[in-house]
């Protein structure tokens, strides 16, 4: 993603499903005395899907991600790829489960017939039908990546194509194959009916993608986030609208369709739609590979906290729990899969990368949630307050102190940062304001806190492979001015 970038699994000792003992009670406060039963009548959840992502330390077992799975009332489960472990831990569980192809793998599964046939024998023939695997899904926002539009991008449906096939040659019938896009994959989503896809993809990739999940009655997945919408437009979306409880007054009615939208996540699905009926394929069906909202950032990133993520969540698997489609598709069936299972504290970018799960790794909740949607709000223990950090000025700047540790880096990351924007590094340049002290570490700082401010609404973060961090404690000094996150 912006949000959500590919998750390699890593390998896990394979190890057999333990389900929780029935006489166990039914207690929503204590994970370790959930039975998956009380949720999932029969075995069979029918709640929200949700992303199970493995870049973190110390996770627990499969066998135990797929109790606390059970236990929030998940109704299918998303891999980032074919982790032998993960898939047998799921096996006799029911559990509908996607499996994705890492986008590395896609050049050489379109260009052979024998490639795919061989990672389908591998990767999915030995977990069926022990596990229920519904979708095959080649590539991870393939089209956000430029730097490999040449290799990649036109190769997802003969990769799909090839793949079908080999699906065929095991006698797999019942896997629908798709690939995951995120809303960069169009260039205009406001109002919805004026959803349209990117020119340098509409017609080379995206034609043929629907041409061939309408042929295959498949659906075109797609990662949609309200939480970077909103946080880039906070001016002009309202919080609450954001989070499925806005009031009449904050509606929005389509110029276009006249269509009222009472949430900002449908105004998303309906642009995608939109996008999809002028290139003649309206009738696509759509689900939701990716969504939520972070728990948690870094200073200055806008209502990632808690009491957002609950209430996002929850109002989301209490509104898909009615199959409420969206206004250009009414009642319309949509699998939908929260991101994500885990907080993975090793994943790369602002701080809301790393706050997303339902869980943290030691196994304890983030905070109550029931994805099936059927439990009351009025049983869910009190929130904690917003307790926002986008209330107070943020700045980025060089990690551990203000001192590189790594020098040819930091040069490195200061070049990079210094070749973006407008004026980016005008400042640190011989007579700037900021060019005193002439140090590399000073230089960084400003060069990193300068491209954060005029990229952050776009994407940008203070990361830069680590070397960067945010701070409140403003860093100008004399006649050298720092720009905020409030400026």
């Amino acid at each position: 993603m912006a949000a959500a970038t590919v998750a390699p699994s890593s390998p896990h000792r394979a190890v057999a499903v333990l389900l929780l003992a029935a006489a166990l009670a039914c207690h929503p406060n204590v994970v370790a005395a959930v039975n998956p039963e009380c949720r999932c009548p029969g075995g069979k959840c029918r709640g929200l899907g949700v992303n199970y992502g493995t870049v973190a330390d110390d996770l627990p077992s499969a066998a135990r991600s797929v109790q606390l799975l059970r236990a929030a009332g998940a109704g299918a489960v998303k891999i980032y790829d074919a982790n032998s472990g993960i898939l047998r831990a799921l096996a006799g569980t029911g559990l509908p489960v996607a499996i994705m192809v890492p986008n590395a793998a896609i050049p050489s599964l379109a260009s052979s017939r024998a490639a795919a046939e061989d990672w389908v024998a591998a990767n999915l023939a030995p977990h069926s039908p022990a596990t229920r695997v519904m979708y095959l899904l080649v590539g991870n926002e393939v089209l956000s990546d430029r730097a490999i539009a040449g290799s990649t991008w036109r190769a997802i449906v003969p990769a799909m194509a090839n793949l079908h096939r080999a699906l065929r040659a095991h006698g797999i019938r019942k896997v629908k194959l798709g690939t995951t896009l995120a809303m960069g994959a169009l260039s205009a989503s406001y109002p919805p009916s004026a959803g349209a896809f990117r020119d340098d993809v509409a017609e080379d990739v995206v034609r043929p993608l629907l041409r061939f999940l309408n042929a295959t009655r498949s659906f075109y997945f797609v990662d949609a986030y309200p939480y970077f919408a909103w946080a880039a437009n906070r001016d002009a979306i309202s919080l609450d609208y954001a989070l499925f409880q806005g009031a009449a007054s904050s509606h929005y009615v389509d110029p276009g369709t006249g269509l009222t939208y009472t949430n900002l996540l449908d105004q998303m699905l309906d642009a995608v739609v939109a996008a999809m009926g002028k290139l003649g394929y309206g009738d696509v069906k759509l689900a939701v590979s990716e969504t939520g909202w972070p728990s948690a950032g870094d200073a200055g990133e806008a209502g990632a906290n808690v009491r957002n993520a609950a209430t996002y969540n929850r109002n989301l698997a209490a509104r898909m729990s009615r199959n409420p489609g969206t206004p250009a598709r009414p009642g319309a069936k949509m699998p939908v899969f929260l991101f994500s299972l885990y907080n993975e504290d090793q994943k790369p970018g602002a701080g809301t990368e790393r706050h997303w799960g339902l869980y943290y790794p030691n196994q304890t909740k983030v905070y109550e949630i029931d994805l099936t949607g059927q439990r009351p709000s009025r049983s869910y223990p009190p929130l904690p307050p917003a307790d926002d950090t986008d209330s107070s000025p943020a700045w980025c700047v060089l990690a551990g102190g203000g001192k590189a540790a790594d020098e040819k880096a930091v040069q490195a990351a200061l070049d990079y940062a210094c070749q973006q924007g407008s004026g980016t590094c005008t400042a640190i340049q011989p007579g700037g304001a900021c060019y005193e002290p002439d140090t590399l570490d000073a230089h960084a700082s400003y060069a990193f806190n300068s491209y954060w401010q005029q990229f952050r609404n776009s994407g940008g973060t203070c990361f830069f492979n680590g070397l960067a961090e945010t701070t409140t404690k403003d860093p100008s000094h004399g006649s050298c001015k720092f720009l905020s996150s409030e400026d």
